[in-house]
């Protein structure tokens, strides 16, 4: 079949304005009824400081959209930095989906040579691996810290189980693709595409993806000190890079949920109050993952309607 006789995929548009407006009025409830100071709160998005955490949150983003340009390139697509950079954004209108699933389509949405399903689920499986890879790392002085302190102690009962569940459910899923990766590779061929997706330049998209992570992570610690908690900046990144693996694992839409309740569990066990560590909860997620989801509506429209760069026929 002729890439433009392939069906193209269909925007739900709907359904994720839908998911947008519901999340957003689920946070601000939860700022307005258990919050403190949910006006000053909030007024952290419009302050220096949260202008300096946004700009790292775009830094994440322009940095994971340099990744992808490096492998769609391995496929024969290549793009100038704006242009490759609106298309990538433009994939972030799919997040709320489970699994971060729905960014898959980034390559099938090409209204000039799109790519197939297995070159794309390819490289969206490269970048979940490499994902993982390094925020599993940034987990590191997060658990330091919770072996030196014993502050899990004072954690709300359900947060240690979950944490171990996570855990193993991590080496488990290590373990198997270890111990069957050559089955694995040729019974899935996006999997051997992901395989050879980082075999290329594997110090340029490790660099990039632990610096991206590291820059929402210093965010974290940005919002924290303008709530009066103060976390090293590397104990933040460390919090919230096992918040990001616990609701990668839980396969929920983006991670909501999982995400929330693991780091607003860790901010409490640190020592913070209910009320701030939902501040910091909400905030955080509102500027690492709904600005994205924001940002790649208004690209994915521009490219598809303006620049004719996507198209869903």
């Amino acid at each position: 079949m002729s890439p433009e006789a392939r069906p193209r995929p269909r925007l739900p548009i709907k359904q994720l304005l839908l998911v947008l407006g519901l999340v957003a009025t689920a946070y601000a409830a939860a700022l307005l009824v258990w919050g403190e100071r949910p006006q000053a709160s909030l007024s952290f998005l419009w302050s220096w400081t949260g202008l300096q955490a946004a700009s790292l949150c775009l830094l994440n983003y322009a940095l994971r959209g340099l990744r992808w340009r490096l492998w769609m390139a391995h496929y024969g697509r290549h793009f100038g930095p704006m242009q490759g950079l609106r298309l990538y954004l433009a994939g972030y209108a799919f997040t709320p989906t489970p699994g971060n699933v729905g960014e898959a389509v980034r390559g099938l949405m090409l209204a000039r040579q799109p790519l197939s399903a297995g070159q794309s689920l390819a490289i969206f499986g490269a970048e979940r691996l490499a994902d993982l890879l390094c925020l599993l790392l940034l987990c590191l002085p997060a658990v330091a810290w919770g072996m030196g302190q014993g502050a899990l102690r004072a954690a709300p009962p359900w947060l240690p189980w979950l944490l171990a569940a996570g855990a193993l459910a991590a080496l488990g899923l290590l373990a198997v693709m270890i111990r069957f990766r050559l089955a694995l590779l040729r019974r899935f061929a996006w999997l051997e595409g992901a395989w050879r997706c980082l075999a290329l330049r594997p110090w340029a998209w490790f660099g990039l993806t632990l610096a991206a992570w590291a820059a929402q992570g210093v965010a974290v610690w940005l919002i924290c000190r303008d709530m009066n908690v103060s976390l090293e900046v590397l104990t933040a990144t460390g919090f919230y890079a096992v918040a990001m693996v616990a609701g990668a694992l839980s396969a929920l839409p983006a991670g909501l949920g999982g995400t929330e309740a693991v780091l607003a569990g860790l901010l409490v066990a640190y020592g913070a109050t209910p009320g701030q560590a939902l501040s910091i909860t909400v905030l955080t997620r509102l500027l690492t993952l709904w600005l994205a989801v924001a940002i790649g509506l208004v690209a994915l429209l521009y490219s598809a309607a303006i620049r004719k760069e996507i198209s869903f026929r």
